[in-house]
């Protein structure tokens, strides 16, 4: 049954109708149809053309229809509807009679389609965060595991330096963060609500827009009508932040197929992402690595595709951009399939750290050192340079490593050369020096990888004390540590305030101070200071938030810290709270502080316990003592925030 056929007076063909049906690639997007059809039900019954008994028939048989798709999805494929909507509605026909056919009033497929898609994108790009988050944190623990191993590094395929492994772990940490950047700024900008647009022109009933969007989870509606119903330029960025992390991904792939060669021998694959040959039993291929490089083009393909399907499209709905859903579906579930993988490959990768040892102490990757090594002798860098090419090349034709050259041999070169030299020539040398913020020093990679891990920074305390220049290194690697905990806090939902959650955070934080675990905060209280809220949500609903109260130019408060109770030990408290100390790192604060009862819960966080009286009069007057505590127990504790380098 199509939806559209008053107009016409044959049936459209067979082959017509298979080349134009959708239902086989959409029918995926069912449970966001039928979110949307509940809602538009609300927004039309509240413009009068739904009476209440209506809605309520409409929402439960819509509901009825929402837990049986949930059920079983590929029953979808058993109709001849032409696209999900049809299907959606056909269903709901069924189940209510001519009821059912009041619910498209208003409405067109073309801003319903649309507003599918979106909702389907946000769910979407909830999980891809959670992978690529995940897949961070399977980088950390390589890194952690292989911090002291020393690698060659390379550029043009030619030794160039040694690193460490975990450095090389570290750098593919910093790409997919910023692929978790790209990802969250697309999200952000997709979420606006097309429905209400109708097919072009805007709906004729004075739908409550705004309204209509918050109650399907959006943060606003669209502002202009054409624009929301011919627009995809969010299926084209999230295609874009795929392609480009399965880019890194690829070269993530590509070095460590190097690296498992046999000429390399540096890593060998788990079995478990490994594979044989049929022919050469002494074979085992890393196909996991080349299906995640392989599938990187198709991926790409899949943005190409869709930036040339909208190229000339003239405004507003063509027929054309039914072609958007097939390539993303396929190349978001591929880059999170590659992003899992990804995570098997680091979990069960083995180094041969002799192999990689020998490799860095070989092409003369120490040549550097011996040029600084002459600089610090007062010659120019270009002079070193070029007597050093020379020691080289003598080197080369010696057939031995620099450090291998006797003192008198160094010296034909130059006379600036001691018995210091070989101290500079050494891998241990060569690693250590490179002290400088992003560096490969394995100090440096070690203090990151236990900043980020620890999550207060102890470990490095006795470490930095008195040495020139790591407290440089101490507070931007606390940043490392920063970034990472907001991603995750973002990647479960944590968000800024909307005043559509006062009231909510209103109920949950009074609940609270009735106990006497937190400060009470008015209704107009929370109306004012919202831009300074966050929330955590589970499965749509708001469960918990945080708010952060700024006294004075680099100091704030983190204050009301609540989570319900049906939603505690998940992991929300501390995903709002690092959230919060995020923002407070972008607002340029310096310390953060709390005063708690629960010490042990922010100590885990990083903060550490301070001198209560330490604190202004005014901090103190603001904190109320509660009638069901001592005032002894309330503990005063503080964050320093990393500032920028």
């Amino acid at each position: 049954m199509a939806l559209w056929g008053g107009r016409f007076k044959e049936k459209a063909s067979i082959q017509f109708k298979k080349f134009n049906d959708s239902l086989p690639v959409d029918y995926r997007m069912a449970v966001q149809d039928i979110v949307g059809s509940i809602a538009w039900a609300q927004a039309i019954h509240e413009v009068g053309v739904l009476n209440d008994d209506e809605l309520a028939r409409i929402t439960t048989a819509l509901n009825e229809l929402k837990a049986s798709v949930e059920a079983d999805p590929k029953q979808i494929l058993l109709s001849d509807a032409e696209d999900i909507h049809s299907w959606v509605e056909i269903q709901l026909i069924e189940k209510t009679g001519d009821l059912g056919k009041k619910l498209h009033t208003g409405r067109s497929r073309n801003d319903q389609v649309a507003t599918d898609l979106k909702l389907w994108c946000k769910e979407s790009g909830g999980d891809l965060l959670f992978a690529l988050v995940n897949l961070q944190q399977a980088m950390m623990n390589l890194a952690e595991r292989e911090k002291d191993t020393v690698l060659p590094g390379y550029t043009h395929l030619q030794r160039a330096q040694p690193v460490t492994f975990g450095h090389w772990c570290l750098a593919y940490v910093e790409m997919f963060n910023r692929d978790i950047g790209r990802l969250k700024d697309a999200l952000y900008r997709l979420d606006v609500s097309p429905l209400g647009s109708g097919a072009l022109a805007g709906t004729g009933y004075p739908i409550d827009r705004n309204a209509l969007a918050q109650r399907l989870g959006f943060r606003t509606a669209t502002m202009n009508s054409l624009d929301a119903v011919s627009d995809r330029d969010h299926v084209i960025e999230l295609l874009a932040s795929a392609s480009i992390s399965m880019m890194h991904l690829s070269r993530f792939a590509e070095d460590l197929i190097f690296y498992n060669s046999g000429e390399a021998g540096f890593v060998e694959m788990s079995d478990l992402v490994s594979s044989g040959s049929s022919l050469m039993p002494q074979k085992k291929n890393p196909d996991a690595c080349e299906l995640i490089r392989g599938k990187a083009g198709r991926v790409f393909g899949s943005l190409t595709g869709m930036l040339t399907t909208m190229k000339a499209l003239a405004l507003a709905y063509n027929k054309d951009m039914q072609e958007d859903k097939e390539g993303l579906f396929d190349a978001l579930e591929t880059w999170e399939e590659c992003m899992e993988m990804a995570v098997l490959v680091a979990d069960g990768l083995k180094v041969n750290r002799s192999r990689t040892l020998a490799a860095a102490q070989q092409g003369y990757a120490n040549a550097t050192e011996l040029a600084d090594y002459l600089v610090g002798k007062d010659i120019p860098f270009r002079e070193a340079h070029h007597i050093v090419g020379e020691v080289v090349l003598a080197a080369i034709e010696k057939g031995c490593p620099l450090e291998d050259l006797t003192l008198t041999q160094l010296q034909e070169f130059s006379d600036k050369i001691d018995q210091d030299v070989y101290q500079h020539l050494s891998i241990e040398s060569t690693l250590d020096k490179r002290e400088a913020l992003g560096g490969t020093s394995r100090s440096q990679v070690e203090k990151a990888i236990a900043t980020i891990q620890a999550g207060n920074g102890e470990i490095l305390n006795e470490q930095v004390v008195g040495a020139p220049g790591k407290q440089q290194i101490k507070v931007a690697l606390k940043q490392v540590k920063q970034r990472l905990n907001a991603q995750r806090a973002a990647a479960m939902s944590v968000r800024r305030a909307r005043m559509s959650d006062v009231e909510k955070i209103h109920q949950q934080v009074n609940i609270q101070a009735d106990k006497g675990e937190i400060l009470p905060r008015t209704l107009d209280n929370i109306i004012h200071d919202i831009q300074n809220f966050v929330v955590a949500e589970l499965d749509g609903e708001v469960v918990g938030c945080a708010s952060l109260y700024i006294y004075q130019t680099g100091l704030a408060e983190i204050r009301s810290v609540v989570i319900e109770q049906s939603a505690q030990g998940q992991g929300q408290g501390q995903a709002l709270v690092q959230y919060l100390l995020e923002f407070a790192h972008q607002m340029e604060l310096e310390q953060i502080i709390v005063l708690t009862y629960i010490p042990e819960y922010f100590s885990k966080l990083g903060f550490n316990v301070i001198d209560k009286n330490s604190l202004a009069e005014n901090i103190i007057e603001d904190s109320e003592p509660s009638p069901h505590k001592e005032p002894a127990d309330e503990v005063a504790m503080e964050y320093i925030v990393g500032q920028s380098s």
